[in-house]
């Protein structure tokens, strides 16, 4: 009954990353228009950084510090340090920036997933910190291994990949 019972909630925990926590910010600069690319790659590389400092943090649904965070928690955190206002949620952050083709990805760039078929909406996001020869990897936050580093070329993330956006 009780493996039952956790069956049962897993697919609650694996759609559970966009985060609705509202949170309020004092960064002052958004995001530019849609059709703009990249501004600064030193921005992007800050951006990086910053999300690495948190590799192995452990998962924490609406969290946004080194005691626990969220996928969406991870990218907003490191772009918020560097002024550049996202929104909160995944799904949401996922109408901002501009489409790009995925051969086209670089470091700093968003990923975006939908991880739970049934439901067809965005929920997970990672940040590109390698793109060479058309291999890319993210971080990210996961609800079974916290923040960790994974490849697009990892069949679970390329099966739910849906689409790459540029912020900045």
């Amino acid at each position: 009954m009780k493996k039952f019972f956790l069956i049962a909630l897993l697919p609650l925990f694996l759609a559970s990353c966009g985060s609705s926590k509202t949170v309020h910010s004092d960064a002052t600069r958004s995001l530019p228009d849609k059709g703009t690319t990249r501004v600064s790659s030193a921005t992007a590389e800050n951006i990086v950084n910053y999300a690495m400092t948190f590799e192995g943090t452990k998962y924490k649904f609406g969290g946004t510090s080194k005691k626990g965070m969220d996928c969406s928690g991870l990218i907003y955190t490191a772009f918020n340090k560097e002024k550049v206002w996202l929104p909160r949620i995944s799904r949401d952050m996922a109408r901002e920036g501009k489409s790009i083709p995925l051969r086209q990805t670089d470091v700093g760039d968003l990923l975006f997933f939908q991880t739970n078929k049934s439901s067809r909406v965005i929920n997970h996001v990672g940040l590109v910190v390698e793109s060479l020869g058309g291999a890319i990897k993210f971080i990210h936050s996961t609800t079974s291994r916290g923040v960790i580093i994974s490849s697009l070329d990892e069949r679970y993330w390329n099966d739910a990949f849906v689409e790459v956006r540029r912020m900045m």
